[in-house]
């Protein structure tokens, strides 16, 4: 059995420790050989490939990033991509690919055991948004690097008397946002879930200045007012059709100074979320997808991505996981809300 490995999308923490457990678990235990893809689907669309044994994977488990690269490459809208991944496949030997991705990189993988294809997915994004499973690795590292960023705003927005807006990553979904705004003790927290009244925003940051503290707003990239839009970087769109997003945190600040007179910064974390080494639950969860992964290749048990329900690790089909988004629901945002002010 040779299989083939390959991680697609952004980059996030934890995507190392999936790939050792693979090849650790496939070498060691059934006797697989394995074929690393660099950058996404591009490595199996233009037959780029790297040597992946256990040698390879060693002391990879810390480190952030992924040692095979990544990318947005869209197979799906390149003509005749899929067929030329199956040729690539086939001249390769290569039995069965385990895919290691978020929503787009999934939905290629759906794509490709219609037409053929053996393949095992495997969840990963920071923003936590597949809604086949409990948690996917990278969040709990991004949310830990946004809370440690808010906890040290707090203590130079209150030397200065100053609000100051985090803006973090979350496109769809705000759960970033709401996890590190809550973990920091956020004054408001906005999420693309839920649009916001500029109003009600403003009303808060006055609230919070009277009680001698200074306002710390988290807002997820992709939230808006309601009378309004998201904001865009450019109107640019990558080959899965997503626009680059940024901006929502200065105009926060923008209006927040004209309307109070207090003065208003914007931080904005960017990539920052993305880099560094994954925390413990991280490493762990990463570990267990990558071994439940292998296994449901040993098992021929494709078309399916591995989830974590519970304390538990399932299979479900690639068309549940990847048919829609988990937002946050208004019920969890009601929690946060209470905080606010």
């Amino acid at each position: 059995m040779r299989v083939g490995v390959l991680t697609g999308g952004g980059d996030c923490p934890g995507l190392n420790a999936v790939i050792r457990a693979v090849v650790r678990k496939g070498v060691q235990v059934f006797g697989y050989e394995f074929v690393g893809f660099r950058a996404g689907w591009r490595g199996p669309l233009e037959g780029d490939t790297m040597a992946l044994d256990v040698e390879t994977v060693r002391g990879i488990l810390p480190r952030g990033g992924t040692i095979l690269g990544s990318s947005r490459t869209n197979p799906i809208k390149v003509e005749g991509g899929i067929e030329r991944i199956k040729d690539n496949l086939a001249g390769l030997g290569v039995d069965a690919l385990i895919a290691i991705g978020g929503e787009d990189t999934l939905g290629v993988a759906r794509e490709l055991y219609a037409n053929g294809v053996n393949v095992v997915g495997v969840p990963k994004t920071i923003d936590n948004d597949l809604n086949a499973t409990d948690y996917t690795f990278g969040f709990d590292t991004a949310v830990g690097i946004a809370m440690e960023a808010i906890d040290r705003l707090h203590t130079t927005a209150e030397s200065h008397h100053r609000a100051l807006i985090c803006e973090v990553m979350g496109r769809h979904a705000g759960w970033i946002a709401l996890h590190a705004g809550m973990a920091a003790g956020a004054n408001v927290i906005l999420i693309p879930e839920q649009p916001f009244d500029i109003d009600k925003v403003v009303a808060y940051v006055e609230s919070r200045f009277k009680t001698r503290y200074a306002p710390i707003i988290v807002v997820s990239e992709g939230a808006h007012p309601v009378d309004g839009q998201m904001q865009l970087q450019t109107g640019e769109r990558d080959a899965f059709g997503h626009v680059r997003l940024g901006g929502i945190g200065q105009r926060l600040a923008d209006e927040i100074e004209k309307r109070t007179g207090k003065e208003a910064r914007a931080t904005v974390l960017g990539h920052i979320q993305r880099g560094g080494t994954p925390t413990a639950f991280d490493r762990v969860l990463a570990t267990r997808f990558g071994l439940q992964a292998i296994d449901a290749v040993r098992d021929g048990d494709y078309g399916k991505m591995v989830a974590l329900r519970g304390t538990d690790i399932i299979r479900v089909g690639l068309d549940e996981a990847t048919k829609e988004l988990k937002t946050v629901p208004i019920e969890r945002y009601a929690e946060a809300e209470v905080f606010f002010g």
